[in-house]
């Protein structure tokens, strides 16, 4: 393992809990703002929104837009 893996393994379940806190904390914005919503669905808009997001960094980094960060 090099030390980027190592890194980032250090750091993988910060980053997936920080990833789960977003998903959870729009759940509660959205149950706040829109009581009568249904979780199931919420969670699935979510879910596609943050998704999109994670497509687009994938793209972005295809595309080299990371290589000198």
């Amino acid at each position: 393992m090099n030390a980027v893996q190592k890194d980032l393994s250090s750091r993988k379940e910060a980053i997936q809990k920080e990833l789960e806190n977003l998903f959870k904390s729009n759940m509660r914005i959205t149950d706040w703002d829109v009581p009568e919503a249904d979780d199931k669905e919420v969670a699935k808009i979510l879910l596609d929104m943050i998704q999109e997001e994670l497509n687009t960094i994938r793209e972005d980094v295809n595309a080299g837009k990371y290589d000198f960060y």
